[in-house]
């Protein structure tokens, strides 16, 4: 897909879409807490839809990334819908499946999720304050059906709930000819809150005050960002409609992976992220393999079987 260019004069009609889209917003986020849940977590199924079928990644890569950025990001995506066979273990690809045991207990097929376009909006066309209304429009840019659109904003993009709330978030669009998406977005933090948003890798702004761990792809705001995007990815794929799995009220739901904020690794506590894998090459602290030799921190899940944070390794 062709990069995106300033919007200009928005019709009545794309407006009335983006308000009726924001009544569907899953309220689900990257919360800026890091308790580790010590009691069992039961993720209520609550009959709604959930994706199956083919479903395509569209990214809208709102801001300034540069080329090693992109790659990284892009490159986890791809990791969630390869083979393990194809990554070492620990690996995102089996840190994945366990969003598979959710349709297993909802007797719907897994979707086959694959990315399918890149939509770059370098310009800042609608400015660099955005509120809720303006990542559902970003969010529109990707595919009308079939697909989880992924909205990511640059470090020197301001978000409303940015850093003081979330550090991202999930949500979809409303039922209609055109079909039905899930959509996620996810800021970089590295400007603006690194202590919130990119822990571990980051000296945290709250709470036991511990050493930064080296990331493994070389960019504290990216690899926070995977953290988040893992997260909500999960999130879009338990509980896409706000009526699938989830803990707690509709309006500020536990998901899979946000009921387990804060832990990475066994032995996880307040302050400390668990026990990682360390490379010996770079000293970067991880605890998945990823596709093309990458290296990730990813969350710990909700294990339907356990009913408990559920960590690789």
């Amino acid at each position: 897909m062709a990069s995106s260019s300033s919007l200009g004069s928005t019709s009545i009609a794309a407006t009335l879409l983006v308000c009726a889209m924001l009544l569907q917003t899953c309220l689900a986020t990257r919360r800026l807490t890091a308790l580790v849940q010590e009691q069992p977590i039961t993720m209520e199924y609550h009959k709604g839809a959930l994706l199956t079928g083919r479903i395509a990644i569209n990214l809208i890569w709102y801001g300034d990334f540069s080329a090693s950025q992109r790659a990284a990001l892009t490159d986890f995506l791809s990791s969630l819908s390869s083979s393990p066979s194809t990554q070492p273990e620990p690996s995102v690809a089996t840190w994945f499946k366990t969003a598979h045991k959710y349709y297993a207990t909802s007797k719907t097929q897994f979707p086959t999720i694959s990315i399918n376009s890149h939509v770059l909006d370098q310009s800042y066309s609608l400015g660099k304050h955005l509120k809720e209304k303006d990542l559902v429009a970003l969010a529109a840019r990707g595919g009308r059906r079939r697909a989880i659109n992924v909205v990511l904003t640059a470090a020197d993009v301001a978000v409303a709930g940015f850093c003081s709330s979330r550090c991202g978030s999930h949500g979809a669009s409303p039922r209609s000819r055109a079909g039905r998406f899930a959509y996620v977005w996810v800021g970089n933090p590295a400007a603006q809150c690194p202590g919130q948003c990119a822990w571990p890798y980051h000296q945290p702004q709250y709470g036991p005050q511990t050493a930064p761990l080296s990331p493994p792809n070389g960019d504290v705001g990216v690899d926070g960002m995977v953290v988040s995007l893992a997260s909500m990815l999960v999130g879009a794929v338990t509980n896409p409609f706000g009526n699938g799995f989830f803990q707690g009220p509709a309006e500020a739901p536990l998901e899979a992976a946000t009921a387990c904020a804060g832990v990475y690794g066994k032995g996880a506590y307040p302050g400390f992220p668990g026990s990682l894998l360390v490379d010996p090459a770079t000293g970067a602290s991880y605890n998945a393999h990823g596709a093309r030799g990458r290296k990730y921190l990813v969350p710990a899940l909700v294990d339907p079987d356990t009913s408990a944070c559920s960590t690789l390794g």
